[in-house]
C-alpha cells in the first residue's frame, strides 16, 4: 500500500511554517518504510509572526477571525507548495495547525488554522486538530509524535526532539512512553531576540555567560520537573514558572543558564532510562553548546541526522499521522499522551 501525503507544522519556536511531501508504504501490518522527496520552512513575516506570538491575548472574536484567516493562510501556502512542485498524487493533507492554549488539566487544547480552509483552497481531504480528541479522552494530547517514532524510527532507543519544547519517546517495559521534559528554543529565542538575534546560533551568547547557580537551583526545582510521566507543556507554563526566574539576569547569562538547565534536565531523562543511541532532531540540534553540555553530563551517543529529518521530522510525522487517519488507523498512543487507549485522532473534512 502507497500513500502520499503532505504535513504542515508549526511550532512555538515561531522560526516558520515546516511543509513536507513524502511517501509512505505499508508492508505489513506494523512495517512502514518512507521517503522524504520534498521539504521546505516557509519564514513568517513580521505580520504572522506578530499575530502568533500575541495570539494568546486576543478576545474569543478576534482568536475566531484568527483561525480562518490562519487557515486560508495555510491553505495559500500549501497550494504554492503544490503548484512550484508541480505535485500530481496527494492522498491526504495534515496539518498541526498552531497551538495558542494547552491546558490539558482543563480538557482544553487549541491549534488554529482551520482545516476546512485549507480544504476549500486545495480541493483535497484534510486532517486537522490532531490534539482535541486525546485531550477530552483524558490525555494530555502531547507528545503524539512517538507514533511515527515507533514505526519510522524504531532503529534508535529514543527520539529526542529539541524544538520549542524539548520531548522524548522510547520504549520502556515493552511498551513506547514519551513527555515533554523541558522548554528549550522557546526561551533560548526570547533571550536572544533581547541580543538582536532570532536565535542563540551555536549557542555562542550561552558560551559567554556566566551560569547564575541560585536561578538553576530554582528552575530546576520546579513542581513538574518532579512529576512522572506522561506530562505536557504549553507556553502558558514558560510565561508564569520560567521566565520571570531568568528576567532579572542579562541575556547572556539567562542562556548560559537555561543552556546548564536544559542540559541537566535532559541528560537526567536518558541516564535514568539507560537510552544509549538516541536520534535528535528539531533546531536544537545545531546549538553545538547545547548538544555538548548534554553529552558532558551522560554516556548517551547523541545521533543527529541530515537535516532533512533534523528540520521536518515532525512535518514528516504529522504527515503519517493524516494517512494513519484516512485509513482509519490509531495514530495516537495511550502510553505516550495518557489517554485510557490508543485511538484515531483527527477531523477529516
Amino acid at each position: 500500500m502507497h500513500f502520499s501525503a503532505i504535513g504542515l507544522m508549526s511550532g512555538t519556536s515561531l522560526d516558520g511554517l515546516d511543509i513536507c511531501y513524502a511517501s509512505f508504504e505499508k508492508k505489513n501490518n506494523a512495517d512502514w518504510s518512507f521517503k522524504l522527496l520534498i521539504a521546505e520552512t516557509l519564514p513568517y513575516d513580521s505580520f504572522w509572526e506578530n499575530k502568533l506570538r500575541n495570539a494568546m491575548t486576543l478576545s474569543a472574536e478576534q482568536l475566531c477571525a484568527l483561525h480562518s484567516e490562519y487557515g486560508f493562510y495555510l491553505g495559500q501556502m500549501v497550494k504554492r507548495f503544490i503548484d512550484q512542485n508541480q505535485l500530481t498524487k496527494i492522498d491526504v493533507i495534515a496539518s498541526h495547525g498552531h497551538t495558542v492554549f494547552h491546558q490539558p488539566q482543563n480538557k482544553f487544547t487549541l491549534q488554529i488554522g482551520d482545516g476546512r480552509a485549507i480544504k476549500i483552497l486545495n480541493s483535497l481531504p484534510v486532517v486537522y486538530d490532531f490534539r482535541s480528541q486525546d485531550v477530552l479522552m483524558g490525555g494530555n494530547g502531547a507528545p503524539l509524535v512517538p507514533i511515527g517514532d515507533q514505526l519510522l524510527f524504531s532503529e534508535y532507543d529514543a527520539c529526542l526532539n529539541l524544538g520549542g519544547f524539548s520531548n522524548i519517546s522510547f520504549i520502556h517495559q515493552g511498551k513506547r512512553i514519551a513527555f515533554d521534559i523541558c522548554p528549550v528554543n522557546m526561551v533560548m529565542n526570547y533571550f536572544a531576540e533581547k541580543k538582536g538575534e532570532k536565535f542563540d546560533k551555536d549557542g555562542q551568547l550561552a558560551s559567554a555567560g556566566t551560569v547564575n547557580q541560585g536561578t538553576l537551583e530554582t528552575v530546576n526545582s520546579l513542581k513538574f520537573y518532579q512529576q512522572a510521566p506522561p506530562k505536557s507543556l504549553g507556553a502558558e507554563w514558560v510565561i508564569t514558572e520560567i521566565l520571570p526566574k531568568l528576567n532579572p539576569l542579562n541575556p547572556e547569562d539567562a542562556l548560559a543558564t537555561f543552556t546548564a538547565h536544559v542540559a541537566e534536565q535532559i541528560a537526567k531523562v536518558l541516564t535514568r532510562f539507560g537510552l544509549k543511541n538516541t536520534l535528535v532532531t528539531g533546531g536544537g540540534a545545531y546549538n553545538k553548546n547545547l548538544i555538548e553540555e548534554i553529552q558532558k553530563l551522560c554516556d548517551t551517543t547523541l545521533v543527529i541526522p541530515s537535516s532533512e529529518i533534523v528540520n521536518f521530522k515532525e512535518a514528516l510525522i504529522f504527515a503519517l499521522m493524516g494517512v494513519l487517519r484516512i485509513n482509519g488507523e490509531n495514530n495516537v498512543l495511550s502510553t505516550a499522551t495518557g489517554s485510557p487507549e490508543n485511538h484515531c485522532s483527527g477531523i477529516l473534512v
